[in-house]
């Protein structure tokens, strides 16, 4: 067991998690220094802004904050990171809909692409409810600007859907649309302790960050992942269990209702699924599993790479041992090319918006977007082609199609360099016609002058 991959042990023996806590505003924040985990924080990972005003759900707030700010956060990060014996990379938790976990948290991911090039950046990023029972109206800008720092600076999310956390929450609990925060945040705590679990009860394989990320994204851009959690069991909810054999727990992992992403798997195909499956299995069981799922051709491929189902065997915790009421339990992490159906409903909803350049003025009147709005447009254009790269996936020429794209980019980048090279050129000889004309002028004055 690898204690120390989340925590490290204080001088009292007590275990302090290596986690920064950090917002804009007091609440949430308070809630926990309330909570029977009080203790468990180090109070000097903790940054709640003195003023707490939070970022009203406007991104640009959250990123224009993060820019005045951001210092005493890196140099949080920069003690954690020093403390760390062999650091692999940095795990976000954040939404994308309102103004800190948006902004502040682009921002962040930022500074921590280019503070430290060479480790993982993975993220767990909640993504908000469908347009009409969103509570922030604004998400689509917010989710659009977002998305962009998740596609050029994360190497692995993890998308958690609002709209499907309640609705497994809804028909598993059966709280008849009582849902709180605490059976959501006790959903997606089960889907981060078992999606972790290889690291923290490391076997032959996938025990470290980056094979398990390597495993799942072959390519950069496309690394948003989907998940699902079965048998799914939150303190206090009744939930009747059924037979939880590795057959049973497999097949559940695939089917749609279980997926934490509302966006359907029977169109497309899967690049990868891992199956992290906890307790004590007989590996035969895993072989004859993975036989009658192929027999009944339950799931899709990629038509242009090797690609099969992953299994992944870890321990089930030593404090939860005969405490749980299920002998076998799974988490399926996998990449299928239907997620951009997810990014194409984000994109519906901000055209929507920005088509009547609706609720605009309180971006305009930030910094970043004083001058213009070009920052939306490049962060459209970059949504736009990976859903286009998803969709390529689908086909048997992605190969040559990455290949094009990755010419074409070539070329760009070269005509760009070209552009900015000429007016570099032309400034000199604009400076140089300037004074010449100046000095022709002065010549005119002075002969004017003596006549």
């Amino acid at each position: 067991d690898r204690k120390d991959v989340f925590f490290y042990q204080a001088d009292d023996q007590h275990y302090i998690p290596r986690a920064l806590l950090i917002d804009l505003e007091p609440r949430v924040i308070n809630t926990l220094r309330e909570s029977a985990f009080k203790n468990l924080w180090n109070p000097e990972n903790v940054y709640v802004d003195p003023s707490g005003g939070g970022a009203g759900n406007n991104w640009a707030q959250g990123y224009c904050s993060a820019v005045t700010k951001y210092e005493q956060i890196m140099d949080m990060i920069d003690r954690e990171a020093d403390n760390s014996d062999s650091l692999e990379g940095f795990v976000l938790t954040h939404s994308i809909a309102g103004g800190t976990g948006s902004g502040f948290g682009s921002y962040l991911l930022e500074q921590l692409s280019d503070r430290y090039p060479k480790k993982i950046v993975q993220t767990y990023s909640v993504f908000p409810n469908d347009a009409d029972k969103s509570d922030v109206v604004v998400h689509p800008y917010n989710s659009v600007l977002t998305l962009k720092r998740l596609i050029l600076n994360a190497d692995s999310t993890v998308v958690i859907d609002n709209t499907s956390l309640h609705r497994i929450a809804d028909e598993r609990l059966q709280l008849n649309n009582a849902i709180s925060f605490s059976e959501t945040n006790a959903i997606i705590s089960n889907v981060m302790a078992a999606s972790t679990a290889t690291l923290r009860y490391p076997g032959y394989m996938n025990n470290d960050l980056i094979g398990l990320i390597a495993s799942l994204v072959p390519t950069p851009r496309a690394h948003f992942l989907m998940t699902s959690f079965t048998p799914l069991v939150i303190k206090g909810h009744k939930t009747q269990i059924q037979k939880t054999s590795v057959l049973d727990v497999m097949r559940r992992l695939l089917q749609p209702k279980n997926i934490m992403v509302s966006c359907g798997t029977k169109k497309g195909v899967y690049v990868s699924i891992l199956d992290i499956i906890r307790g004590d299995v007989d590996p035969t069981d895993i072989h004859k599993s993975l036989q009658r799922i192929r027999e009944k051709k339950v799931v899709n491929f990629i038509p242009w790479g090797p690609a099969s189902i992953q299994v992944a065997l870890s321990k089930q915790s030593p404090y939860l041992k005969n405490k749980m009421p299920y002998k076998v339990s799974g988490c399926m992490m996998a990449n299928h090319s239907n997620m951009a159906q997810l990014f194409v409903r984000i994109l519906k909803s901000y055209n929507m918006l920005r088509k009547r350049n609706a609720f605009l003025k309180q971006y305009q009147e930030t910094s970043m977007f004083e001058k213009d709005l070009t920052e939306f447009d490049d962060a459209l254009e970059n949504i736009t082609n990976l859903v286009e790269e998803y969709k390529a996936m689908q086909g048997s020429d992605y190969i040559n199609w990455g290949l094009k794209q990755h010419h074409n980019r070539l070329q760009q980048q070269q005509a760009q360099q070209q552009q900015q090279h000429q007016q570099q050129h032309q400034k000199p000889q604009q400076a140089q016609h300037e004074r010449d004309q100046n000095s022709n002028t002065m010549n005119s004055m002075k002969h004017n002058f003596k006549f």
